[in-house]
């Protein structure tokens, strides 16, 4: 009888639970159609952190050059642009770059905050490609060079192929870590994933079901690019190996 009762209240208990749940995810993502906005939210996740990474790619293979230059000069700029990137936070770059260098540019939002991304990611990029090219043993500049290849022909065409390989899983984790650190754009006023699910939290006065489905959403992007991104790495493996 006691059992009895036992099982009863916890069926109880676990349908208020569940209702519960269902009030609260309808309340969140259902009524007046919350759930756009978080699919809103990807978009502009997305179209930022693709255009930051390209961006950045193209930053940090000019200023790794730039690095490994022998032109003082270069190496000189090199070296500060990394140091400030570096060693201020993201957040107060994007807003540096939002509200000061690109304050009277009436371009969209978005690709104001891919740019800023951009500079920050390059940095770190740069340090990436830096050490991949020096990771190259010498003898393939000097096989380049006795083939009658100019320096910056070997670069291309020798070196860099070579490093792109050593490299790619270092840079597949900076993109990722670059979705991430898209979280910040709400700062200048644009609506991705964060933002998003902040306006559900405010509107519904409800917290663990927006930032649940906030991580869950940031968690699925990143697992599909984790394993795509394996998969191209993979490839790249067996090509070494033929």
């Amino acid at each position: 009888m006691l059992m009895g009762e036992f099982f009863d209240k916890l069926a109880n208990w676990f349908m208020n639970w569940f209702n519960s749940v269902a009030s609260d995810f309808e309340k969140c993502f259902i009524k007046e159609d919350r759930y756009l906005q978080l699919l809103g939210g990807i978009g502009v996740t997305l179209k930022v952190a693709l255009l930051a990474a390209v961006m950045g790619l193209i930053i940090g293979f000019l200023i790794a050059l730039c690095n490994l230059s022998k032109k003082k000069a270069l190496n000189r700029f090199a070296k500060v642009y990394t140091d400030i990137i570096r060693g201020t936070p993201s957040v107060t770059q994007l807003m540096i770059i939002y509200f000061v260098v690109f304050g009277q540019v009436k371009w969209e939002k978005w690709i104001i905050a891919a740019i800023a991304f951009s500079i920050n990611s390059g940095a770190y990029v740069s340090e990436i490609i830096r050490a991949g090219i020096l990771s190259i043993d010498k003898g393939q500049t000097e096989a380049g060079r006795s083939l009658g290849l100019s320096g910056s022909q070997t670069m291309i065409n020798i070196i860099v192929p070579q490093a792109v390989k050593n490299i790619f899983p270092a840079l597949c984790n900076e993109f990722i870590t670059l979705i991430k650190e898209t979280a910040i754009v709400g700062y200048v006023g644009l609506v991705d994933i964060q933002k998003a699910g902040d306006f559900i939290k405010s509107a519904t006065y409800l917290a663990f079901m927006p930032l649940i489905a906030t991580a869950i959403i940031y968690f699925i992007i990143i697992k599909i690019l984790t394993i795509l991104l394996g998969k191209v790495e993979k490839r790249l493996r067996k090509a070494d190996v033929r």
